[in-house]
Parts: structure tokens; sequence; C-alpha cells
């Protein structure tokens, strides 16, 4: 057997990403991914006031920007010892909301489906319908997806002032409530996008689409009436199931989720099963859940750019302590990347819209992970899907914000000294802020970013991270071309500028 090495620059991702494959007879076995940028923003706010987290964090990405400032403000929620009234909880679930569905969108429709356009498949009988939807800038649907997702923004913009990276959210609550007419104007925003959602992307109402629970029910309801094949999602199944997206991407099928969307005390909203989120926290290993911890959590270093220590360390105690390469030269033991190895009871686990979606126990998704294992084809189609089950959730807290005359801010005392967790759902997945804070000055700040979980490198047991294994296993046609690892890298919706000055190879 020929094994060749292929080195797999990655475009249409959130930061710098690198990947390097390992081919034998047309298919890998072996996966290494190098993130490529240190930024360097835990070391920065150290000795910084213990609010300044506020501010600086939301500046790691330019995409997730709400749910940094989000994580940053229950980590002090937690120091001070203050629970925000419930529309100051509503306030900031619904701007989050909104910025995971934009993310979700765009992410679909901008970056994921425009690899089937790419000219390997020429030949497929829906690329000519492909290029018409998807090729960038010109498609229909591309064209689309940036005016909506543009237009939804603005509700971030009327309760928080701008976006991206805001700061109205502060421990204890929100600094702003939108009065009357802007919340109308946010029942409109949001009705006009979901009339676009369920017209372009799904092809039938949100209704409709709740009652497809197993992978039986999906071929059924795309045969079902030309507006579901002819939908965006409709043509997502069909092209990506032509080309066996549902047959690679697996990897280790571990799924972790932070929990996400905390419940107002007073809600018509219900968790799934938890009386405290939206979607339940949870870790599985296939479709079988236990409870969450996070003091489960370890990072590890051994095949990072940093100072090295002994097996995996729990972010309260993690050292963020870069070490420059001398060369990218990467051996069997040698470091190979900026970010670290996070690892839950030593697993590597993927997290995302899938990883939220199996532990809440969604119907569809844990009837296809059962019976067809996970892959690139299903963790894509969580993403694609999930607005379809949180645009209700959001008009509901909307209106229960215009019926309501409450307050937005509980009072909390000065933040002098103590431990702080702040964990979220992100719109790629498990995100959460470690903050020590002594004598009012940030101590120690550790961030555990979704990309730095799907995109780690091995850990201390040579254990690869989520990626890397999802990748072993998929088929390379053209190693000048390898559209098939950009798929299953894509399904992850990378973020590397948020996992971890940039790094050039050789210098």
């Amino acid at each position: 057997m020929k094994r060749t090495i292929h080195d797999v620059p990655l475009n249409r991702t959130e930061g710098d990403l690198e990947v390097r494959i390992a081919v034998e007879d047309g298919v890998v076995v072996d996966a290494w991914s190098t993130g490529t940028m240190y930024r360097g923003f835990e070391r920065l706010l150290v000795g910084r006031g213990a609010l300044d987290g506020l501010v600086v964090t939301p500046r790691v990405c330019g995409i997730c920007s709400t749910t940094h400032l989000l994580a940053a403000a229950k980590a002090l929620d937690m120091i001070a010892g203050v629970a925000p009234p419930d529309d100051a909880v509503r306030l900031r679930n619904v701007t989050l909301l909104v910025e995971q569905m934009q993310s979700d969108v765009r992410h679909a429709m901008l970056m994921y489906l425009v690899d089937f356009t790419n000219a390997a498949y020429e030949q497929h009988p829906l690329y000519e319908d492909a290029v018409r939807r998807y090729a960038p800038v010109r498609g229909d649907s591309c064209r689309e997806a940036i005016i909506e997702t543009k237009k939804i923004i603005e509700i971030i913009a009327m309760i928080a002032g701008q976006w991206p990276h805001s700061s109205f959210i502060v421990p204890g609550g929100v600094v702003y409530k939108p009065h009357p007419t802007e919340l109308l104007q946010c029942q409109y925003i949001l009705n006009r996008f979901q009339a676009w959602y369920e017209r372009r992307i799904l092809g039938c109402s949100l209704e409709q689409w709740a009652e497809v629970r197993t992978g039986a029910d999906l071929d059924a309801w795309l045969e079902a009436d030309e507006n579901h094949a002819e939908s965006d999602l409709g043509f997502y199944i069909r092209f990506a199931r032509s080309l066996g997206l549902d047959t690679v991407g697996g990897g280790h099928e571990h799924f972790l989720s932070y929990g996400s969307l905390d419940l107002p005390r007073e809600t018509a909203v219900r968790g799934d099963v938890d009386a405290t989120h939206v979607l339940r926290p949870g870790f599985a290993r296939g479709t079988r859940v236990a409870p969450f911890a996070q003091d489960l959590i370890a990072e590890h270093v051994a095949y990072s750019w940093a100072a090295d220590y002994d097996g995996g360390r729990h972010p309260f105690d993690g050292r963020t302590d870069p070490r420059p390469p001398h060369d990218t030269a990467r051996g069997p033991s040698s470091p190979y990347s900026w970010a670290k190895a996070p690892r839950y009871q030593s697993a590597a686990a993927e997290t995302g819209p899938l990883a939220e979606a199996v532990i809440a126990g969604d119907p569809l998704l844990c009837d296809l992970v059962e019976n067809q294992r996970a892959s690139a084809f299903v963790r894509e189609l969580a993403r694609f899907t999930r607005p379809a089950a949180m645009l209700p959730v959001l008009t509901t807290w909307v209106k229960e914000l215009s019926a309501d005359g409450g307050s937005i801010y509980e009072s909390s005392a000065s933040i002098e000294e103590g431990l702080g967790i702040g964990l979220v759902g992100a719109a790629r997945g498990a995100l959460g802020h470690w903050v020590k804070v002594r004598g009012a000055v940030i101590e120690q700040y550790q961030i555990v970013t979704p990309s730095a979980w799907n995109g780690s490198p091995r850990d201390g047991s040579g254990v690869r991270g989520p990626w890397e294994e999802a990748l072993v296993g998929t088929p390379i046609k053209d190693p000048g071309n390898p559209v098939e690892a950009g798929h299953v890298i894509r399904s992850f919706d990378p973020c590397l500028v948020c996992s971890v000055h940039v790094l050039r190879k050789g210098r």
C-alpha cells in the first residue's frame, strides 16, 4: 500500500486552519489539524479589572461575540452571587438565539453548500442547480441568505446598541430593555425571517417539519411535496446523500453540551427534560446520555505549541504559556497546533448542534445517529434545521417581553474575590469561561471554545481530536482537490480565531 501525505489548507472557515492527511489507497488513514493562530486573550486579561472581560472577550470573535459576552457575564454573576431577573434572562437569550440563527444559516448557505459547486462535481446531475443556488456572491440562495441574516441581526442592534462586540450584558442582568415599539419591530423582523426560512430553507411550515421524527419520516417528507425536494434543505439532502456524506465523518461519536438557553423562572417555554435549560447539559457516548459535570474537563498540551505539563489540567488550574516552534515539521510526537486539547473524562468529545440535539433527545437526529451513525451529513443537517426548533422559542420570549414590564437588572455587590464559571451553548457548541478574581483583579482566565473541542490536536494519550478522527476513512478521489476532506471538516463549522499573531510555515 502506498502512503502519501497531503497538506489541505482550508478556506471558508473562521480563521486559519491547516489539515494534514495521510492517504492510503485513496482513503484517509490519519490526520493532523493545525490551528495556525495564537492570539493570547487569556494572558491579556490577567492583571486587569474584574469587569474587563465584558469588554475584551467579545473581541475574541466577530461571529459569536454575544456568546463570549454572555459567558463572561455569567462567570461574574456566579462570583457576585446574583441571579438576573426573568426579563434580563429573556433579553440575553433573544440576542444569543438571533446570533446563533444568522450563524447557522450563513454557514450552511455561504460556507458549506458552496463546496457543491466545486469543479470535482461538474458531471453531477445537480451541479448546474448547485451553481445557480450557491455560487459565491452570485448564487440565488447565497444572496438571499446574506440579505435575510443581515436583517435579523437588527434585533441585536436594538437590544444591545450594536453588533458585533456589544457590552450590554452585565453582572446581574442587562443595561437596556427595548420599548414597546422596538419590541413590535422585533416581532415583525422575526415573522419575516420565519416566513423566508419556511419558504426558502424548509419548503414547508415549522409545524410540518416538526412531524419529521425518524429517518423514514425524512425520506417520506422529501418525496411528499416538490417544494420539500426543491427547498435548500431538500437540495442539500439529495446532493449530500448522492456524494455519500451520510457514510463519512462520524468520528468518535462522543457528544458534549453545557446546556443551552437558561430558562426564566416564569415562562411558557419548557425545557426538554430539564427545568433549567431549553436544551439540557450532558455527555453522550453515541446516544447514551450521562449528566454533565464541569470538573471532569481537562486541557492537554502534549501536541500543542505550549509549555508542557503532565496529563490534563482543569481550566481553573490551566496555563496558557505559548512556546513558538522553531519550525513546523511534524514528527510522530511533535507539537503541531496552537490549540490545546480539551477532554471530558479523558474522551475527545465533539460539540455543536448535533451534540446538543443528541443530548436533548431530538427524535430525528437520535434516530439517524442510532441507525446510520454520526456523519458529515447528519452533523450539517442538525445545523441547517436548528432554527426550525428555536424560532418558536425566540418568538415566545419576545412576546413575553412585550407583555411584561419586569426588571432587567439585579444589583450586585462589587466583585472583589471568587471563582466564576460561565457556560454557554454557542453557535458552534460548548463555550466556557473560567475566571479567578482576587482583590478585584483577574488572577486567572481560561476560555475553552467549541472549536478547541472539535479541532483539538492529539492529547497526552495520543488520541486524535474530533475532526481529526472524523477524517479517518474518508475517500479522497483527487489529492490535488480534496473536496471530500472539506465536507467533513466544514460540517463542524470551524472557528479557529476562537480556538487560539499569525504563524507562517518556516517562520
